[in-house]
């Protein structure tokens, strides 16, 4: 009995850590260049820092009822739930990523383009150095919020460790609600462990 428990423990484990993995991995992809797009396009900012503060607000099982009907990205299983995770990460990358590229010293960057830099050569060179710290704290809370809100996978059949809550809850069994909870938590505490330690790295000599 306690070898199954610990096989289904691992299986839904790697099961929640792709979950993870492949949403974060699209936020990252999607939200650090609208983060940029921001820097350079102020018109975009009420509309694209809007849609990601009002996605925040929606609760997590009725986001999923919005997209399982929608074609392609909808439907029963990861698929939506990785969507949705996506949805619910981008805020902090993007409001994170630009605020760090702004926060830019503005003699720095009139210094870099007096010395001939284009656009392109500054943001590479020179303000996103200068702003990794900030877009890796965004990153950082948005992966332990991620890990956290991916327990509702189990929901409409995304796996996961939400799988044991779900069951612990139905048959009141506190047992399973420790096996899904108790691995959701330490890896939890590893990612955020794991990117503070990076943030510091990047931190400013």
């Amino acid at each position: 009995m306690r070898s199954d428990l610990a096989h289904d423990i691992l299986q839904l484990t790697g099961e929640h850590l792709l979950l993870v993995v492949s949403a974060m991995g699209m936020a990252i992809l999607l939200g650090v260049p609208a983060g940029i797009l921001l820097t350079r396009r102020a018109a975009l900012r009420r509309w694209l820092l809007g849609f990601a503060s009002v996605v925040q607000t929606i609760p997590s099982l009725a986001l999923f009822g919005f997209l399982i009907p929608v074609p392609l990205i909808g439907g029963i299983g990861p698929r939506t739930v990785i969507v949705s995770l996506v949805l619910y990460a981008l805020l902090p990358i993007m409001r994170n990523t630009f605020v760090g590229i702004a926060s830019v010293d503005a003699a720095v960057c009139e210094s870099a383009i007096a010395m001939g830099m284009t656009d392109w050569q500054l943001l590479r060179l020179v303000q996103l150095p200068l702003a990794a710290q900030t877009i890796l704290a965004g990153i950082r809370i948005a992966t332990v919020a991620t890990i956290g809100t991916a327990t509702i996978a189990a929901a409409i059949g995304g796996g996961g460790l939400g799988v044991f809550i779900f069951r612990g809850v139905a048959s009141v069994d506190s047992a399973q609600i420790l096996a899904g909870a108790v691995p959701a938590a330490l890896m939890a505490l590893v990612a955020d462990g794991g990117l503070g330690w990076i943030e510091r790295k990047l931190a400013p000599a």
